[in-house]
């Protein structure tokens, strides 16, 4: 498995932005499809965007044109997801995940990931 870990999370009030960051040691995170899921109260873990190894991103939430941004930096090893205009729904853990066998293929089902971080709290409220 691999060793990844969120950051960037806390509490915001709705309209408010928020970039998370997924950071990884011992490997390079861009040779691996790395993506997003969050998990909001009472509810399963839904895929938000995943970026394959290539580069190519897929959103699953919303269009490429929606609030979640997904990015890459090679130099810092690290992917980010940035979600502007935060409602009161979107309050919940964001987890990173990547598939460890080079080359696999994105997916939004989170039973295909087999390397998880511990996920970052995002709070949104008034």
């Amino acid at each position: 498995q691999l060793q990844l870990v969120e950051s960037g999370g806390g509490l915001v009030q709705p309209g408010e932005s928020l970039r998370l960051s997924c950071t990884a040691s011992g490997f390079t995170l861009s040779d691996y499809s790395v993506a997003w899921f969050r998990q909001g109260p009472g509810k399963g873990r839904e895929g938000i965007t995943c970026m394959s190894s290539g580069g190519f991103k897929n959103y699953y939430k919303e269009g490429p044109q929606g609030r979640f941004i997904v990015s890459r930096d090679s130099a810092n090893n690290a992917h980010y997801l940035q979600i502007n205009n935060l409602r009161a729904g979107d309050t919940a853990i964001y987890y990173c995940a990547a598939r460890s066998r080079r080359g696999a293929l994105c997916s939004q089902f989170s039973d295909n990931f087999d390397s998880w971080g511990r996920g970052t709290q995002v709070t949104v409220s008034s």
